[in-house]
């Protein structure tokens, strides 16, 4: 470690104090983050894509015996009472502690539940946590949901908090007003995963997080996992035959135009920036979130592989490429599609952590 290594004294703590599950071969995994559940009103963003998050849990995840982390902000406390979320959705979190039986079952804290430490009543209360790690073999991935990275914002003042969920609750919620939360502030997200970036290398680990609910696989975000596969079609171009040189050239058009989209939105910040250079150092992922138009996001661990994997409506028009040309497979007569986004090797990923780290 540097001598210019800053300090990340909360997220050492996170690391020490945390619950400890060692992985193997047999191990399967389901990290899913910000669900944001409310009241199923209106202004219940979980509300959406609840039968999807229903019937993947019941249907795919249960029966293929994965264990479940939930990676902070489940629940809506700043809008939203606990009972009213709770009676709500109460079929969801039978669900989710039948995945005990599976193997384990651990929540983490958010930022917008974290009000549940001091409940009495909360049902998911004996699994709840600040830190979850994983051991595999000698490397540790870490889980929390991110927003400790900036801790110093959620703890100026418990009085600060309540007039934010005074806010959202009672002036914000019936106005239509949207959410304040950081995902919607793409300076302060960046901020975020720097932070943890940096914090991750240091420790040699890599972090799994929520929080800022856009899906990073590899410390990559979209618009850097486009540009860094275009970048390796541009390569294989010119060893290519005829037939194969128009393949690439049509993939390359779809991903240029998957691009400009990614830029439009403004989705262009990735973590190399500064001491780093240009070399990406996959020490950090991130499940996205649930509470998306087109679908959700999550992260899935079996074995001694990674990936990211999208779940939609397959009747919507999905706007997802996928850049690893894997097919969509459809759950059932569910109408609903999973597909992988992008996996690797845990073993590639530590490689090349602790040989650039």
């Amino acid at each position: 470690m540097s001598h210019h290594a800053k300090k990340h004294p909360h997220l050492d703590r996170l690391l020490t104090k945390a619950s400890s599950v060692t992985l193997d071969q047999s191990s399967k995994v389901l990290v899913l983050s910000d669900l944001h559940m409310g009241n199923g009103g209106r202004q219940d963003e979980f509300r959406e894509n609840s039968e999807l998050v229903k019937t993947m849990l019941e249907r795919y995840y249960l029966p293929e015996q994965y264990s479940l982390v939930l990676n902070g902000d489940i629940e809506e406390l700043f809008k939203f009472s606990l009972e009213s979320i709770a009676l709500q959705w109460s079929d969801i979190y039978d669900l989710f502690l039948k995945f005990r039986e599976n193997g384990f079952f651990w929540k983490t804290l958010g930022n917008h539940d974290a009000a549940l430490l001091d409940s009495r009543e909360y049902r998911l209360a004996s699994s709840l946590v600040e830190s979850v790690k994983f051991q595999y073999g000698d490397d540790t991935l870490l889980l929390f949901h991110g927003h400790q990275a900036a801790l110093i914002l959620w703890q100026t003042c418990s009085i600060l908090s309540r007039a934010v969920i005074f806010f959202l609750r009672y002036l914000a919620k019936p106005l239509g007003i949207r959410n304040f939360s950081v995902a919607y502030n793409s300076r302060q997200r960046f901020a975020i995963e720097q932070s943890i970036y940096e914090f991750s290398n240091q420790a040699k680990i890599v972090s799994i997080i929520g929080h800022t609910h856009r899906p990073l696989f590899e410390s990559l975000s979209k618009a850097d996992f486009l540009n860094y596969r275009i970048e390796e079609l541009c390569r294989s171009y010119s060893s290519a035959d005829v037939e194969m040189r128009s393949t690439i050239k049509m993939k390359i058009v779809e991903l240029k135009s998957e691009l400009d989209a990614c830029y439009k939105k403004g989705k262009v910040i990735g973590l190399r920036s500064g001491i780093y250079n240009n070399i990406t150092i996959p020490s950090v992922f991130n499940s996205g979130c649930t509470i998306g138009k087109r679908g959700i996001t999550a992260l899935e661990i079996e074995g001694s592989i990674i990936r990211l994997v999208y779940w939609y409506n397959g009747k919507q028009n999905r706007k997802y490429i996928s850049e690893r040309d894997n097919r969509p497979m459809e759950l059932g007569l569910t109408g609903f599609s999973r597909i992988v986004l992008n996996e690797d090797s845990l073993d590639y990923v530590f490689s090349r952590l602790h040989l650039l780290a």
